[in-house]
């Protein structure tokens, strides 16, 4: 039960990671780069204060802190097209895809089950990006797919970590390094447009809030979940986010996503609640 509402709750803080982002950048109230600044920066600051900034600094992980830094970045791009709902939908098919490849190769078994359920949610996922008057931008779904990727490493290496808070911290205080060094040449190749207010809490909140505090909680349950349990998980947040966007943001569910939506979740149904084989 303690890995299940860890588990919840680090879905929800990933549904409003989608929903504080898209805000965000659909309303132009901060470029994609300086969003991501921001959002790291923030999760450093409050992750470090939390956990202490010299035991951060010994426990965070370079590649770690390049794969969240790779995931904030390309997550930002992403949503400057595509809607909550269905950027969370392709982030988490990507995120399944990794991490449950990872666990193959690591020697973890799937029964026929498993099997299904994972096909039966790419098949919802490919019913989603499939060409039609309704499908998402093709660069915006690309950056995504990217993002999730770097998610599905960053959780990957998370399973490993020692005390989840610390862990989270070191890596938000190197991510945000590499941020800063990055951002002079970026924003002198790629000018962003002024930041407001507005945009400026949207990025603390999303980095001290859904993205610091998430991750560390995220951390935690990763303890208790295999690695392809942990991937087929993630699938539960675009109907959250789906459902935030909507309410929030007024974006419209469409029957392609309702639809495709219920394959995957289904798919996630199957493979999460059927017990799998013994380890080889």
């Amino acid at each position: 039960m303690r890995i299940a509402l860890l588990t919840l709750l680090a879905m929800l803080a990933f549904a409003g990671n989608s929903v504080l982002t898209r805000i965000a950048l659909a309303g132009s109230e901060a470029g994609p780069g300086t969003f991501t600044l921001i959002r790291l920066v923030s999760g450093a600051v409050i992750l470090a204060w939390l956990a202490g900034p010299r035991r951060a600094l010994s426990a965070g992980d370079p590649l770690s802190a390049l794969a969240l830094l790779a995931y904030a970045g390309f997550f930002s791009l992403a949503y400057i097209t595509l809607t909550a709902g269905t950027g969370a939908l392709i982030l988490f098919g990507a995120v399944q895809v990794t991490m449950i490849g990872a666990g193959l190769l690591g020697g973890e078994r799937l029964g026929p089950a498993q099997l299904g359920g994972g096909a039966l949610a790419l098949t919802g996922l490919v019913a989603l990006l499939g060409p039609g008057l309704t499908a998402p931008s093709p660069l915006g779904a690309a950056m995504m797919a990217l993002a999730g990727m770097a998610w599905g490493v960053y959780s990957l290496r998370g399973r490993g970590a020692g005390d989840p808070t610390q862990a989270t911290a070191g890596n938000f205080l190197l991510a945000a390094a590499m941020a800063v060094i990055l951002s002079v040449p970026v924003f002198l190749l790629w000018p962003e447009s002024g930041l407001t207010l507005k945009g400026a809490a949207l990025a603390i909140a999303s980095g001290a809030i859904t993205s610091g505090l998430g991750y560390a909680i995220w951390y935690t349950a990763l303890k208790g979940l295999s690695a392809s349990t942990a991937g087929m998980a993630q699938l539960s947040v675009p109907a959250m986010a789906a459902i935030l966007g909507a309410v929030v943001l007024s974006e419209p569910v469409t029957l392609r996503f309702l639809a495709a939506s219920a394959v995957i979740l289904g798919g996630v149904a199957l493979a999460t609640l059927t017990p799998k084989p013994a380890p080889r």
